[in-house]
């Protein structure tokens, strides 16, 4: 497997990984003020896999472009 095609299946997993976050992040919102404590570990946990996800696909972009 190309390095481009290992980079392309972590973007998937990465990806499914995100939108789950950023549901949970939704049903936590929809919920409140029930379980206002998780708010930031959520949000957190959110704002790491998107920041993940981003910088992989920027790595995906460069390594098509070389």
């Amino acid at each position: 497997m190309s390095d481009i095609d290992a980079l392309k299946d972590e973007i998937r997993k990465l990806n499914a990984r995100a939108t789950q976050k950023k549901m949970d992040l939704h049903d936590l919102s929809e919920e409140l003020p029930q379980n206002w404590q998780t708010i930031l570990t959520v949000a957190q946990e959110t704002y790491d896999a998107f920041k993940t996800l981003t910088e992989k696909r920027a790595a995906l972009k460069a390594l098509e472009m070389a």
